[in-house]
């Protein structure tokens, strides 16, 4: 996968789940009032990181089978000595 993309995808997931934490927080200290926030943090917390499990998944399938030989180095058989 891209480098840019790995790196973009890691500071979104980064900034959600500190914010996703903030708002927790200040719900537990009763700075905010939302009923029930805790519990819809956590499930929208697992459903991003079931989606990302997913997509890395699919990445790393679609890009290992778009692979060619030609960029692989070769595989010298171990030498034998007598």
């Amino acid at each position: 996968m891209n480098s840019a993309i790995k790196k973009s995808a890691s500071i979104f997931l980064t900034v959600l789940v500190v914010f996703c934490a903030t708002i927790t927080v200040l719900a537990i200290w009763e700075v905010i009032t939302i009923e029930r926030v805790g519990w819809k943090l956590f499930q929208t917390l697992l459903v991003i990181f079931g989606t990302s499990a997913v997509l890395l998944f699919i990445f790393a399938v679609l890009f290992k089978a778009n692979e060619t030989p030609q960029n692989r180095p070769p595989i010298q058989p171990p030498s034998v000595s007598k």
